[in-house]
């Protein structure tokens, strides 16, 4: 048994096809599953339930694909741990981050990476909260991105910055004649939400059992964007994360947006989170670092940013 066949089982697993697995490897088909049936001659029992036209594992194969996948992580961690101590700003970071965050946010912070780690290789992936996690966990991202909480003891959560939640209603909503509003103002109304599987929606759905509103059942919105049109076609209201509305995003002139300004402003906690055991620990902290530095006026709208002679909106922390 070695590296490579456990690295082609974790493939095989992922792929649940043969022809698939062995491009992802960068072998031939035969070359895998000739490896693959070694391995299960060496264990003793089958790992694959081979069908013409479908690859399943049997339950020891999927035990055995688990370990495999925290063997194969733990190597990669040893060999990253090694390239990093002989230049620790020039080794790569596998980053994941969620849909309705990284398009709004990495546009702000990538300058500054690049001028802090100029040689610092940065692999972005773009999945859903989960997903992510999954990845972090058994070591295919060294950190994540992610809305806080984040129940794990094995895990590590660095708070970066509170986004605020903003209202976005079409110019011709009567809302739209106003500079903001209370929370407990959205009972009376419906909103549009993304589909299930955001985290976005749980933390709007959040915000409207607080407010006491409710969800708009016949439209569910795909992606960010998709709500963003919606509300300037006119269709409903919805609430946009405060990073959502700023530029570079080009604005929509059919969109009004309102802050909140009674004593409860919906946000969303953002953090990176990592793996305790990672032998990255001390140089995600300085990557962290530069999250964490973003200027103020990022998480508020122009009407409600302090002039430049007055002190500036602390973030909560």
């Amino acid at each position: 048994m070695n590296l490579r066949d456990l690295k082609y089982l974790v493939a095989l697993a992922e792929h649940k096809h043969f022809g698939r697995a062995a491009a992802a490897c960068f072998v031939s088909q035969p070359t895998l599953s000739t490896q693959i049936r070694k391995l299960e001659d060496e264990l003793g029992v089958p790992l694959v339930e081979r069908a013409p036209r479908k690859v399943m594992l049997t339950p020891a194969g999927r035990e055995a694909a688990a370990r495999a996948r925290g063997i194969v992580a733990e190597v990669e961690q040893m060999k990253e741990a090694a390239r990093r101590s002989r230049d620790p700003e020039a080794g790569t970071v596998r980053l994941g981050i969620f849909p309705t965050l990284g398009p709004y946010l990495l546009p702000h912070v990538i300058p500054s990476i690049r001028e802090r780690f100029p040689q610092l290789e940065l692999l972005l992936v773009e999945e859903k909260s989960d997903l992510l996690l999954e990845q972090l966990r058994n070591g295919r991202l060294d950190a994540a991105l992610l809305a806080l909480p984040v129940a794990d003891d094995q895990l590590h959560a660095e708070f970066l910055f509170e986004e605020p939640f903003v209202v976005a209603v079409p110019d011709s909503h009567p809302l739209a004649a106003r500079p903001g509003l209370d929370l407990d103002e959205l009972s009376q109304h419906r909103l549009l939400l993304l589909q299930d599987g955001h985290c976005l929606r749980d933390q709007a759905l959040d915000v409207c059992h607080m407010a006491g509103a409710q969800e708009k059942p016949e439209f569910q919105a795909t992606s960010l964007e998709t709500l963003r049109q919606m509300v300037a076609a006119n269709v409903g209201i919805t609430l946009m994360p405060m990073l959502a509305v700023q530029p570079p995003v080009a604005q929509s002139e059919n969109i009004h947006l309102l802050g909140f300004t009674g004593p409860v402003r919906p946000s969303r906690r953002i953090g990176m989170v990592w793996r305790r055991s990672s032998a990255m620990g001390s140089f995600l902290e300085q990557l962290a670092q530069l999250f964490q530095s973003l200027p103020q006026e990022l998480f508020a709208l122009p009407a409600e940013r302090p002039a430049r002679d007055q002190t500036p909106l602390r973030r909560a922390s």
